[in-house]
């Protein structure tokens, strides 16, 4: 019976056995100490659920280690309280960062909408700052009033690419009214775009304006069925080939990711252009011969030229097809490889935070443990990691995927100072990465346990921990 076990030996069983038995033996004879101790040094009731469970997390994860501890309740008393004060520390920091960020954004990104009289002169220039794909987005989304789903269509793309690409372009577009002296944040900018980049044109336009297109297009027929006679006996085949290879050429000067449908469509219009040619060139008759004694050798030439000049065609079509063909593949190759990019980065940098929080709260146990000292690497906390060793005996700097050695730990020359200033960090990325929108990163382990994110245009993070994170004084006897 699990109930008659010592606490040593319900660890034990856990550690060797994986046994849940035990682990809940252990739970039920400590949850009413561990939750009357967060009780006390909480105020929110789900705060207290949330340090007793963690307080059962951290003991799971080094049972194999703590079951030659002498008294367990002193180990969970100690650590409660340190989650508690953990958890205390990291809300008020919260609290705090939110409240600045708040008041950025006000300053930065005004809710209030721009006027519309004061951006509609800067708009089309700033629309030319876009990439192309963000620019069109852009167009659909804002002037278009398409739908995100509508545009993925049109796009051959997800609506989460749309919608992401559509933040993109408002933030660059934010940018570009910046440097212009106009304040204009992300959510006014979609609103005011929205009620007046597109007004419809008068009624009576369209007539008139389709009515002289129409006439132009009759004119301009007429005057070129009469420059020469070798114009009116241009087959319709030749025509339509003709017409095909203007089309293609003028599609590929503008072709770009967004346009892997159309030049698909595009191909298999070739495609029907081009077979419709080689049947015309199987149908063509053989050459006629010359009789023995009369017409020169001329008259056989003529068909034979007609036929050299429509496989000619055929072979600029094919040339043609094929070359749309590879712009279609590789823009499909380019579209892939940037949204595995940004996923492959989000991934990674969720990992690395998730990874800086174990580590700060396994140096939080560490200094319990030991006085309230710091350890002097990160590599000091083996157990609290429960980090392995591979069949050479050699010790795993793995934490997750992360590399413990990515993370540059900084301990503190004084104890107290961890203590006192929780803006003091602990670690931080060795290198910054750059994420696909061209900005560096930079993830932070400060000494109360929370983990931030920082960015930066050119990769100097100097100023912003300066303002955001606590640099000891120089010692002055250096």
């Amino acid at each position: 019976m699990v109930n008659t076990l010592t606490d040593a030996q319900l660890l034990g069983e856990y550690a060797a056995k994986g046994s849940e038995t035990a682990f809940a033996e252990l739970v039920r004879r400590h949850v009413d100490l561990v939750y009357s101790v967060a009780q006390r040094l909480m105020q929110n009731p789900a705060q207290v659920q949330d340090v007793t469970q963690g307080v059962f997390l951290v003991l799971a994860r080094n049972a194999d280690h703590l079951q030659y501890h002498p008294a367990l309740v002193g180990w969970l008393h100690r650590t409660t309280q340190n989650i508690a004060a953990q958890t205390v520390r990291t809300e008020a920091r919260r609290q705090r960062r939110e409240q600045e960020a708040v008041t950025m954004s006000d300053l930065l990104s005004p809710d209030t909408e721009p006027a519309w009289e004061v951006i509609a002169p800067q708009l089309d220039a700033a629309l030319s700052e876009l990439s192309e794909i963000d620019r069109e987005v852009t167009l659909l989304r804002y002037f278009e009033k398409k739908t995100a789903a509508e545009i993925a269509g049109l796009l051959g793309t997800s609506e989460a690419a749309v919608q992401k690409r559509a933040q993109r372009a408002l933030e660059g577009l934010r940018h570009s009214f910046a440097r212009q002296g106009i304040a204009a944040g992300v959510t006014g900018l979609a609103t005011v775009l929205t009620a007046n980049a597109v007004h419809a044109a008068p009624t009576g336009l369209v007539t008139i304006f389709t009515a002289a297109a129409l006439a132009n297009s009759a004119t301009a027929t007429v005057t070129a069925s009469t420059i020469t006679a070798k114009t009116i006996a241009m087959t319709t085949l030749q025509k339509l080939a003709v017409a095909a290879t203007v089309t293609l050429l003028a599609g590929a000067v503008f072709f770009e990711a967004k346009q892997v449908k159309q030049v698909r469509a595009e191909n298999q219009s070739l495609q029907v252009a081009q077979a419709a040619l080689q049947s015309k060139i199987d149908q063509a008759p053989p050459p006629v011969s010359a009789p023995p004694a009369a017409a020169p050798v001329m008259v056989a030439a003529a068909p034979s030229a007609e036929l050299l000049k429509l496989r000619g065609e055929v072979a600029v079509l094919r040339q043609q097809a094929d070359s749309a063909t590879e712009k279609a593949r590789v823009a499909e190759q380019k579209l892939v490889a940037e949204m595995d990019a940004v996923d492959k980065f989000n991934g990674y940098q969720a990992e690395t935070i998730n990874a800086s929080k174990m580590v700060g709260l396994a140096v939080r146990i560490w200094s319990g443990d030991n006085g309230g000292q710091y350890p002097q690497n990160v590599m000091d906390l083996t157990n609290e990691l429960s980090l392995k060793r591979d069949e050479s005996g050699h010790l795993s700097t793995k934490l997750g995927n992360i590399d413990l050695t990515s993370l540059t730990y900084l301990k503190p020359a004084d104890n107290q100072v961890a203590e006192n200033h929780p803006d003091y960090v602990l670690a931080k990325e060795r290198i910054s990465r750059q994420a696909p929108d061209g900005t560096w990163r930079r993830i932070y382990l400060f000494a109360d346990g929370s983990v931030q994110t920082a960015s930066s245009f050119n990769g100097d993070f100097s100023g912003w921990e300066k303002a955001n994170t606590y640099i000891p004084p120089a010692d002055p006897t250096n």
